[in-house]
């Protein structure tokens, strides 16, 4: 009876703890069923702060091993990534994709690479994000954003090696700890800044579920006397800032009407963004806003509104119809009908499978939007597309790469000037968050110098000292110099900054002219010019300039067959070519009037040799006015015979035309009669040579003053050739 009781005992506790446990396992069970479904809920909803707690809680909460729990466990992780991903916490998503794919999750879910690509993109770490980027190229194949993603790892680097002179600042003063972004333009003298923040002092005091900030309001900040932007405060007007979020505003031409974008959370409604007008009320305060009636459900989002007459509106999207995640489409208002078109799509040429966003006007009718569908630096960049013609139509989307663009989201730009203006970006701050900031950029000036080089015409070997060279520009600018030993002149930088000019010599958007003198040279009369006008690069301008010496000018070399006029062509010259010297010189100085002389060597009798100089000069003349079209009256053809002997330099063995720059062993020589026949015998091919260096045509300016309207005309005996011998 002892041992029945006993074991009667021992089956009644063994019973109640089994059942007991059972009962334990059946109240876990639903409680982290609970847990679960809270977090998915949340997810599904799209409070995306919220859900990242909630899904890594519940994820944490899954203990038990097999399919079942693996499955359950990887959608979770996937739900944290993307949740962190909506976020803007990226190096939190990347933990949990990289979880996600340790449980064989891209098996149902391939994007799991493609959003840990995206985040290994914008932490910079392009290499990793390549691999990630393969991986699910290989599950999706010629998938647009994995390629689109690829090509930006691999061209990063080419992105900073070609970073443009903007620089880029944080605006302190207007941003917080809290979002700050789509800055924009409240006023034509662009003294008020709007823009929307989730700081402290806005409407409601709740936190977005979506974000995890505070419920975003529409702010504006007034450009004080100095330049600076004042304390921000809330945009004046009965319900313009609601308990929702509100954001991207933007204004028409004559800054009357107003549009936002207006986010509303309520619970267990699925509701989308609307975009809403106000009219102004007085200058600083709006009406009671409207809501635009553009989408056809409630559930669909529009935003991001951008206008420039408050009829034709551009918006971002998720509506039906569209080429990938959020497209840009437009309305047109009509007056009598008192009601918005049906959204138009703003095409290929502009919208991509990923998302295109924030769309703002350049100042020249250009579109400006960001987009993570085209190859960039990393997210969203700021891309603008050109306007075709008066169509509302754009094309050709160029990005604006870095600095203006990051391996961050970078978004909503407006231009102040051509050379300024404001941006949002979500850079990687010095605390290691990514935080949307409002920044500007400014282009500072091309740099720019002069160098000009004075050198003797005919002769590049022969650089003039102490030439004075005026420059004038067309903004009223003047300044002169004198060149240095080498012939040259430079300015950059001015010694001290003109009030008027600035602190440069070179400014941009200017055109100048230079002229130089000099006693003992002609003057310059036609001078030379350059210009900056429209040129979007830095450059050193150097500009090489000739004085003529008041002497003989030595002509290319021009040869004739013996005891003949002809002008010589065989395979070691090419006289007439020799003489487009003369066209050209004419043609650079129009006031000029040469004397073109011929010489003869000293072989041969005297009045032999004057007849054959004079018919070779006419040679010249006649190739010149018959062939060339150079007006008669420029030239005078003279035959000076043997009479003037020619002055070389030698040095060493060789026989110089021009006088050389370096005179250091050179020696000067008179090529006369009795000096050339010291070869006759010695040297054969010297004595040749120096006879041929005596025949010869150069030239003497005879006046530098022709006017064509009343010299007399040229003595038609000119082109008669003397009786030879």
């Amino acid at each position: 009876m002892t041992n029945y009781s006993q074991k009667n005992k021992s089956m009644k506790f063994r019973i109640a703890l089994t059942f007991a446990l059972l009962m334990s396992m059946s109240f876990v069970s639903n409680a982290q069923n609970k847990i679960i479904t809270k977090a998915k809920s949340s997810f599904v909803s799209g409070k995306y702060s919220e859900a990242s707690e909630k899904c890594a809680e519940a994820y944490s909460k899954i203990t038990r091993k097999g399919k079942n729990a693996k499955k359950q466990k990887g959608e979770l992780a996937y739900m944290t990534a993307e949740s962190y991903r909506f976020t803007g916490r990226f190096r939190e998503a990347n933990e949990w994709y990289e979880r996600a794919l340790l449980l064989d999750y891209d098996e149902k879910v391939p994007e799991v690479y493609l959003h840990n690509a995206e985040m290994y993109r914008m932490m910079s770490e392009f290499e990793k994000a390549i691999e990630n980027y393969t991986e699910y190229l290989k599950l999706v194949p010629e998938d647009e954003m994995a390629l689109a993603g690829m090509e930006s790892c691999k061209r990063n680097k080419e992105y900073e090696a070609e970073k443009t002179r903007h620089v880029v600042e944080n605006e302190a003063i207007l941003n917080t700890k809290e979002f700050d972004m789509a800055p924009m333009f409240g006023d034509r003298k662009r003294t008020k800044m709007n823009f929307g923040s989730s700081r402290d002092g806005g409407v409601g005091n709740n936190e977005d579920p979506i974000s995890g900030e505070s419920f975003m309001a529409l702010w504006v900040s007034i450009l004080d006397k100095k330049g600076n932007w004042t304390e921000p405060f809330l945009v004046k007007g009965e319900g313009i800032n609601t308990i929702d979020n509100e954001g991207t505003v933007c204004f028409d031409k004559r800054f009357k009407t107003m549009f936002f974008t207006r986010c509303p959370t309520m619970k267990k409604q699925n509701l989308g963004c609307d975009i809403w007008m106000s009219e102004a009320k007085g200058k600083e305060e709006w009406k009671e806003p409207i809501k635009v009636e553009i989408k056809a459900h409630d559930s669909v989002s529009v935003g991001h509104p951008c206008t420039i007459d408050g009829k034709y509106l551009i918006f971002a999207s998720d509506m039906a119809g569209g080429y990938g995640g959020k497209d840009l489409w437009s309305v047109t208002y009509d007056k009598k009908a008192k009601s918005w078109s049906a959204p138009v799509n703003l095409g290929p040429e502009i919208n991509t499978k990923g998302n295109e966003l924030f769309p703002t006007y350049a100042l020249n009718g250009d579109l400006i939007f960001a987009t993570d569908g085209l190859p960039g630096l990393g997210g969203l960049d700021i891309f603008i597309a050109s306007k075709v013609g008066e169509e509302n139509k754009w094309e050709n989307p160029e990005n604006y790469g870095s600095p203006i663009n990051s391996t961050g989201n970078d978004f909503h730009l407006i231009e102040k000037d051509e050379k300024s203006g404001y941006f949002t970006s979500e850079r990687k701050s010095v605390n290691g968050e990514y935080i949307p900031d409002i920044f500007s950029y400014v282009l500072p000036p091309n740099l720019f110098s002069l160098k000009v080089n004075v050198t003797e015409l005919g002769n590049k070997e022969i650089k003039i000292e102490d030439v004075r060279i005026i420059v004038k520009g067309s903004d009223n600018s003047t300044w002169e110099g004198y060149s240095d030993e080498n012939g040259s002149m430079f300015w950059d930088k001015r010694p001290t900054e003109d009030p008027t000019f600035g602190l440069r010599y070179i400014n941009e958007e200017v055109s100048y002219t230079i002229n130089i003198s000099k006693e003992g040279y002609h003057e310059d009369k036609n001078g030379s010019s350059f210009t900056t006008v429209g040129l979007p690069y830095a450059q050193n301008f150097v500009i090489d300039m000739e004085l003529l010496p008041k002497k003989p000018i030595r002509l290319p070399e021009v040869r004739y067959p013996l005891n003949k006029w002809d002008l010589l062509v065989d395979s070691t010259i090419n006289s007439p070519d020799s003489l487009l010297f003369v066209y050209n010189l004419l043609k650079e100085y129009p006031g000029m009037v040469l004397e073109l002389n011929s010489h003869t060597d000293s072989r041969g009798s005297n009045k032999a040799n004057q007849k054959l100089s004079e018919n070779r000069a006419k040679s010249c003349y006649n190739y010149l006015v018959d062939s060339l079209g150079v007006d008669a009256r420029r030239i005078v053809p003279v035959g000076k015979g043997e009479e003037l002997a020619r002055t070389v330099w030698k040095k060493g063995e060789t026989y110089l035309a021009s006088r050389p720059a370096e005179m250091d062993g050179v020696e000067e020589i008179v090529l006369t009669e009795k000096y050339i026949n010291s070869f006759k015998s010695s040297s054969p091919d010297t004595y040749k040579l120096l006879h041929q260096l005596n025949r010869r045509t150069d030239a003497r300016v005879l006046s530098m003053d022709f006017n064509p309207e009343t010299a007399p005309a040229a003595d038609p005996k000119l082109k008669i050739y003397v009786k030879y011998p």
